[in-house]
């Protein structure tokens, strides 16, 4: 997090959390319109998969600014790809070896990158406020557990997540 910080110019996980609850509004309201529904979805995902791309670069670069290249430390954030995610979290052999906090967060993408898809692209569905909310104090959830992990743990689900599987 401190990584998004200083430089300024990344998006922060926890603003984007924030913006997914604005969007859905609170259970006492009117009920929002459905693209804000889909969009706090779509902003949900998102805050994950950036929390995850922070901790690539910050785990494999660096988070002191002074110490690191800032073009290293984008090259790693950016290096992050959906599809690729989606099958490190998916292998369910190789994720049994980190920690709860990692297996839950990867749980989550699991279970958020269809509806993600499905609220962007699916017209046809209709979203309830109510899971939508339950799905952003989940993945908040989720992020604060895995940003408790330790180091070596994140640096270790880094190199996993960004890096081609050799002879495994």
């Amino acid at each position: 997090m401190a990584a998004a910080q200083e430089l300024g110019r990344v998006v922060s996980p926890n603003d984007l959390i924030a913006t997914a609850r604005e969007l859905a509004g609170d259970l006492v309201g009117p009920p929002p319109r459905q693209t804000n529904l889909r969009r706090a979805v779509s902003t949900t995902y998102y805050a994950l998969f950036h929390c995850l791309a922070e901790n690539c670069a910050d785990m494999l670069v660096g988070t002191e600014a002074i110490n690191r290249r800032e073009s290293a430390w984008l090259q790693a954030y950016r290096a992050l790809q959906h599809g690729a995610l989606k099958a490190r979290c998916d292998n369910t052999g190789r994720m049994r070896t980190f920690p709860a906090e990692i297996r839950r967060l990867g749980e989550q993408l699991l279970y958020l990158q269809p509806r993600r898809e499905r609220a962007d692209y699916d017209p046809s569905i209709t979203l309830e406020r109510s899971v939508v909310i339950r799905d952003i104090e989940e993945t908040e959830l989720r992020i604060h557990e895995f940003r408790q992990a330790p180091e070596r743990d994140r640096r270790a689900f880094a190199v996993y997540v960004l890096m081609p599987l050799r002879n495994q």
